[in-house]
């Protein structure tokens, strides 16, 4: 009985494997079969001869500024609007603003950037405007209730001696709690602009520019040595801002 009892889990999870095949009606053999797999193979082999014609490559090298200016000007307004809402959201200005401000940022990262995009490419038109206001949207969510939880955990008594000596609120803020976060607040936000070079160039396959938008076009024309480039391009742009974010930290968070 108790050897009848082990056998049930595995059994209910074959059961559920089979059950989804059968669901979705997979042909695994046609899958498979000898013609699918040199479908499959032919499929791949055409990206690996991608396409570095001059044209094609100025066309991935405008694309490519395009994510970029995306990326860069979508995590500056959301380090900008998620520190405007960390503050009320800290409790700086009481219980009641506390709730609405952490309300809003469950709401603006709640939204994945996809649907934020798709929304904006709505609201602003196909093009790179819905990509960055898509990236605004959703990472100040995100640097938002980070700012905060660093703003609650920073040490209040540099702000309360300056208070305390005549300075007012903003001054108090600007001199003696500003120095302790900032470097917390520099890494958080390049920390986010590296994951949203990686979504900018996902964003185009909701209309919203950039590489994205052009490997989706190369795609869905079955242009695969434009892809194949499109993509080498991507992670080129992946690699060196990783490499540049690895450097600013060091050089002005570390330090």
């Amino acid at each position: 009985m108790k050897g009848l009892s082990r056998l049930l889990l595995p059994l209910g999870l074959l059961a559920a494997v089979i059950a989804a095949f059968a669901f979705l009606q997979l042909d695994a053999a046609a899958l498979l079969s000898r013609d699918g797999l040199a479908a499959m193979a032919g499929y791949a082999a055409r990206f690996l001869q991608p396409d570095l014609s001059a044209p094609h490559l100025r066309a991935i090298a405008f694309a490519t500024l395009e994510t970029l200016a995306m990326s860069a000007i979508g995590t500056l307004l959301a380090a900008l609007l998620g520190l405007g809402l960390a503050l009320p959201g800290a409790g700086r200005f009481g219980l009641l603003a506390q709730g609405a401000a952490r309300l809003l940022l469950n709401a603006l990262r709640a939204i994945p950037e996809l649907v934020w995009a798709a929304l904006m490419v709505l609201a602003a038109g196909l093009g790179p405007n819905a990509g960055t206001l898509a990236l605004a949207l959703h990472t100040a969510g995100v640097l938002g209730r980070l700012f905060a939880e660093a703003l609650e955990n920073t040490p209040p008594e540099p702000a309360d001696a300056l208070r305390l000596a005549g300075s007012g609120r903003l001054a108090a803020f600007c001199y003696g709690t500003l120095p302790v976060l900032w470097p917390q607040l520099v890494a958080y936000t390049l920390y986010r602009w590296e994951n949203n070079i990686r979504m900018a160039s996902v964003l185009g396959f909701v209309g919203a520019g950039g590489l994205g938008q052009m490997l989706y076009l190369s795609l869905s024309l079955f242009q695969e040595a434009q892809a194949a480039s499109v993509i080498l391009a991507m992670l080129l742009m992946v690699l060196a801002v990783d490499a540049l974010s690895g450097w600013m930290r060091l050089r002005w968070v570390r330090a």
